[in-house]
């Protein structure tokens, strides 16, 4: 498995699993999705590379769809096709996944030989994971 960067699509893992959502119809695209997050969230006690790899580029996909969050995906990296709109439902399911990539015991958090690439990851997961956030209200009205 090749890995070139931080991003969430920077592993052929991740490319692999967008190229998979190609042709898919909306309905399947939303269960692979949902499928690669619960993998994450039901996994035992160490997250496996492989899920983690899928669940972050999850997750991006998801907050990517989001007006205003941020999180833009390269045409390179995405899917060829738009995505179809994705239930809201999904958004929670995704933090808790990427809670789970970020824990130490996940092979993606202890498995970065260089530690500015370790922080840069990190990083780039807090922000798909505020992406996925509700906003908060802090109108005084």
């Amino acid at each position: 498995m090749g890995t070139w960067g931080t991003g969430p699509f920077d592993s052929d893992l991740a490319a692999d699993f967008v190229d998979g959502l190609e042709r898919l119809p909306p309905h399947r695209v939303i269960d692979v999705l949902e499928r690669a997050l619960q993998q994450v969230r039901d996994s035992g006690a160490r997250v496996g590379s492989g899920d983690g790899i899928e669940a972050v580029a999850a997750a991006a996909l998801v907050a990517s769809t989001i007006p205003n969050s941020g999180i833009v995906i390269d045409p390179d990296d995405g899917p060829r096709e738009p995505l179809p709109e994705l239930p809201l439902s999904l958004r929670r399911p995704a933090v808790l996944a990427l809670h789970r990539v970020l824990q130490g015991d996940s092979e993606m958090a202890t498995g970065w030989v260089d530690s500015a690439d370790a922080i840069q990851w990190r990083h780039e997961v807090h922000q798909i994971m505020e992406a996925l956030e509700p906003p908060s209200d802090h109108s005084l009205d």
